[in-house]
């Protein structure tokens, strides 16, 4: 998906879309009690504890933009990645994070005039020519994505969060604005969190708790984080377990519940583009042979883990998916789910299905 007009907002729409109060007593935040890894600190928010020459930061500068230029349309002839003009963007969002004073980098100063970073040199070098010749993505080089209104960190074994899966958090203030049941409060479940980044979204629109579960241990530290950063642990718990394993203390009291689950089919993974299938976690994306294996999983448990009246919102690969989960639903959980419907995304793919238990 591809546009014309780029803001570092809307920077993940270049990536192919993939089709993620207090607590009760005894009640564990998490389900999983081995040591996390620690997750790395966004660029942005590193001190500027490194110091560079104006020339020597020049010269790195000049050596980036022709990295960036000598790209051209390949990227984007091969399987709809980057051109130069984007790359050209994303360097200066990098000179952005990384210098203390960006402007300096268009400044006529003396050669030997110091220049604090938050990266040193070799770090820079290494990570644009990362982004250039890897293709790793460049919210892995930054270590942070910018969605909705949030800044969240992601690193790799985590998947980038997509301007499409905020609609998302649209779909639940709307069904709490028509339900007044919904807007007491209760407890909501975003599962396969990632980033946190959905759970973030939806509990500040929300009266209630969210719980956010993650089968991956490095995508449940950078949640964590994420959630800290933003001070909503009163809010948000998130437990490491796969699907609702975690939720068993809640099973048949969520309000609502919320995923953005693996859906790519198998065989269409490796023809994604680049920064997608060599670098985002497979885990996150592989929803098996036709991609509806955890879709499906995601339905059953609805049924078990929502209260009467509790709403779900799924995101699907489009269309077809959309279909066959309402097929589903209407055909071997008859009298399970009601008002189901399919909702569409910015670009009109008909990508949500929404409802509510009975």
């Amino acid at each position: 998906m591809k546009s014309s007009c780029f803001t570092r907002a809307s920077l993940s729409s270049i990536l192919q879309p993939v089709f993620p109060p207090r607590s009760n007593p005894g009640r564990p935040v998490f389900c999983s009690t081995a040591v996390r890894p620690k997750p790395r600190t966004p660029l942005y928010l590193r001190p500027p504890a490194f110091r560079a020459t104006f020339s020597e930061l020049q010269k790195w500068h000049i050596w980036a933009k022709n990295k960036a230029t000598s790209v051209g349309p390949t990227f984007s002839d091969l399987d709809n990645g980057p051109d130069s003009a984007l790359l050209h963007r994303e360097l200066n969002w990098l000179v952005e994070d990384a210098v203390e004073n960006p402007n300096l980098i268009r400044a006529c100063l003396d050669d030997t005039a110091p220049v604090w970073l938050r990266a040193c040199l070799e770090e820079l070098y290494e990570v644009w020519r990362q982004r250039i010749e890897e293709r790793r993505p460049f919210q892995y080089v930054v270590g942070c994505e910018h969605w909705r209104d949030l800044i969240v960190s992601v690193e790799e074994g985590v998947l980038i969060p997509r301007p499409e899966t905020e609609v998302i958090v649209d779909l639940v203030d709307d069904a709490l604005k028509r339900n007044e049941e919904l807007r007491n409060g209760g407890v909501w479940a975003d599962l396969g969190t990632g980033s946190g980044a959905l759970a973030i979204g939806i509990a500040r629109v929300l009266g209630g708790r969210v719980i956010a579960t993650d089968l991956s241990p490095v995508a449940v530290a950078v949640a964590s984080y994420n959630v800290q950063r933003y001070d909503l642990q009163d809010k948000i718990a998130v437990r490491e377990g796969s699907w609702f394993d975690p939720l068993k203390d809640v099973e048949g009291e969520l309000s609502g519940l919320v995923s953005n689950p693996p859906y790519i089919p198998s065989k269409d993974i490796d023809g994604l583009q680049a920064e997608v299938c060599k670098h985002e976690p497979r885990l996150a994306l592989d929803g098996g042979a036709n991609g509806m294996n955890d879709l499906l999983r995601l339905c059953n448990g609805a049924a078990s883990m929502l209260r009467p009246g509790g709403f779900f919102a799924f995101e699907t690969n489009g269309e077809t998916q959309s279909k066959i989960l309402v097929d589903y639903m209407d055909a071997k959980m008859k009298g399970s789910f009601c008002n189901t419907m399919i909702m569409s995304d910015f670009a009109g793919i008909q990508r949500f299905v929404t409802g509510y238990r009975t």
